[in-house]
C-alpha cells in the first residue's frame, strides 16, 4: 500500500461560512473558487496552490524567486503546510478587498515587512524588502541611497527610538503615509461576478 501525501486531504470550505468571515458575498466566493481551481491545477491538479503555482500566477514564471513573493506565499499559507487551501486563499484575498477594514490591511502589511516574524520591523528587514522590490522592478539604487531611505523611514516611524518599529508605530506611520497602503487594495475584487 502506497504512502498517502497530506496535501491530498482536499477539504473545501462552505461558501456561506467564507462569505460570513470575509468581505465577499457567497456568489463572489463561488467565483473565487473558479480562480482558485485554475491556479491550483496549473501544475498539479491536487486542490491546493503550491508555491510554484502561486509564483506562476503572480509572475507567469514558477522559477522566479524574490523575498516579496516568498513573504506573500507565507502569509497566504496561514497554516504553514506549504500549500494554500481554498479557505486560506479567500481569507487572504479578503484583506485586499476595498471594503476590508483598514486594521486588517495594516496588520497584513506589517507582517509582510516583519520578515523574521519577531513582532517588530527592523532596519535590516526594510533594507531586504527594498532590495527585493527594486530587483523585481529591475531598478538599481546605490547602497547609500537605500541606507538613506531606511534611515528616513526609521526616523519617521520609530517614535520611541528603540531601533525597531512595533505595530503601534507602524499604524501611526502608515496613517501619515497612506501611499504605503495603496497596494493593499485591489479594486477588481469588487467586480468578481
Amino acid at each position: 500500500m502506497g504512502c498517502v501525501c497530506m496535501k491530498y486531504r482536499v477539504k473545501h470550505e462552505d461558501p456561506t461560512i467564507l462569505a460570513a468571515e470575509t468581505c465577499f458575498n457567497e456568489t463572489e466566493v463561488k467565483a473565487l473558487y473558479e480562480l482558485f481551481r485554475q491556479l491550483s491545477s496549473s501544475l498539479v491538479d491536487d486542490g491546493y496552490i503550491s508555491k510554484e503555482e502561486f509564483l506562476l500566477g503572480l509572475f507567469r514564471n514558477r522559477k522566479e524567486q524574490n523575498l516579496f513573493a516568498n513573504r506573500m506565499f507565507q502569509l497566504f499559507d496561514a497554516n504553514n503546510d506549504g500549500f494554500i487551501g481554498f479557505g486560506e486563499f479567500v481569507r487572504s484575498l479578503s484583506i485586499f478587498h476595498p471594503d476590508a477594514p483598514r486594521s486588517d490591511k495594516v496588520g497584513f502589511a506589517f507582517q509582510l515587512y516583519d520578515i523574521w516574524q519577531t513582532g517588530f520591523i527592523e532596519p535590516e528587514e526594510v533594507k531586504e524588502m527594498i532590495l527585493a522590490l527594486l530587483n523585481e522592478s529591475n531598478l538599481v539604487l546605490s547602497d547609500d541611497v537605500i541606507d538613506v531611505i531606511v534611515d528616513k523611514t526609521f526616523k519617521d516611524a520609530d517614535s520611541n527610538k528603540d531601533g525597531k518599529i512595533d505595530m503601534k508605530e507602524w499604524d501611526e506611520f502608515v496613517a501619515h503615509n497612506p501611499i504605503l497602503m495603496k497596494n493593499m487594495t485591489i479594486p477588481h475584487l469588487m467586480d468578481l461576478t
